[in-house]
């Protein structure tokens, strides 16, 4: 069977309007400004365009929608949690649902104690394995500063009680993890290229010579194939396939985490010295791939469970 992993009329104007929002609302400047601190306001105006409803249990649209909404916010390097959010979509009363749906109600979820965006969250959810619970705060949050620039935090809390929708929640926020490096290390690699063919060295751009040019077509293919993986998922997903769905989520998470921070580590050197700098301009998209590509539960668990599918005893961790 083939699969279309273009998207359709739908899913084009999906894109194409979170796309414009990110464009007049949301630009590189707007980005380095944020010093860590959450944007409850522009948080509330990209709710407003119901991207949070998205293949919610009542709502319309499905994983493919989703994926379609997260790119332009990968390739944009939005701030906020945004596979927490759709994860709580999935797991949350309606009630409680619809808030975080307008973007009222902020949530962390991971493993406590140590949670992003903790110090500005109202609802917290501890993820062990593939279970999701409902947690409360029972202390004060801890500020932490972290790679990504993001505010994360200590949150002491007691786990209250198990959430259903577990297993499309979790596949579900895998799939908006995967778009967004993929799109954030797509996003690094076009800035590269471009700066590639202006930069010049012995008389010629040095995007002209094959060290350079090869290292970042590579890339390209990677990041390619890793989004072509998420869009498979959610196919598979949309289609009730669900073995084959979080099968494909697993192997996306592990090719975009991987295929996004080697693009990182290339872009920096093609941009010699002032890609190692915080003002750069590849700075503020690898330490958000970063902090993402390695937050838990991490691609180590997703290449874990691709290998057991393979048939590799025990799965390969590292």
């Amino acid at each position: 069977m083939t699969l279309d992993l273009d998207w359709d009329d739908g899913q084009q104007a999906i894109a194409g309007s979170v796309a414009a929002f990110c464009a007049e609302r949301f630009d590189d400047e707007a980005g380095r400004q944020l010093a860590g601190e959450f944007p409850a306001a522009l948080w509330r105006a990209l709710a407003e365009l119901g991207v949070f409803g998205v293949a919610a249990p009542e709502g319309e649209g499905g994983a493919s929608e989703l994926v379609a909404a997260v790119e332009p916010l990968g390739r944009a390097t939005f701030p906020g949690p945004l596979a927490a959010t759709f994860l709580a979509m999935q797991v949350l009363d309606e009630p409680e649902r619809d808030r975080v749906a307008m973007g009222e109600l902020i949530v962390a979820a991971g493993e406590p104690p140590l949670l992003p965006f903790a110090p500005c969250a109202q609802v917290f959810l501890e993820v062990e394995g593939d279970r999701v619970f409902r947690a409360r705060l029972v202390g004060r949050v801890e500020t932490v500063r972290v790679l990504g620039g993001e505010p994360w935090g200590r949150a002491p809390c007691v786990r209250e009680r198990e959430l259903p929708g577990a297993a499309r929640g979790l596949l579900l926020s895998q799939l908006v993890v995967s778009a967004q490096l993929a799109a954030m290390g797509a996003k690094l690699v076009e800035d590269a290229a471009r700066y590639a063919g202006d930069r010049r060295q012995f008389g010629r751009p040095i995007g002209a010579f094959q060290a350079v040019a090869h290292a970042l077509a590579d890339s390209t293919i990677a990041l390619t194939s890793a989004s072509a993986l998420t869009r498979a998922a959610a196919c598979r997903f949309d289609a009730g396939e669900m073995e084959r769905a979080e099968f494909l989520a697993a192997a996306a998470w592990s090719s975009a985490s991987r295929a996004a921070v080697e693009a990182s580590y290339l872009c920096h050197q093609v941009f010699g010295a002032i890609g190692i700098t915080i003002e750069g301009p590849a700075f503020r998209l690898s330490r958000r791939i970063r902090q993402l590509a390695s937050q838990p539960p991490g691609a180590a668990r997703a290449r874990a469970r691709v290998s057991r599918a393979l048939g590799l005893a025990g799965g390969v961790a590292a």
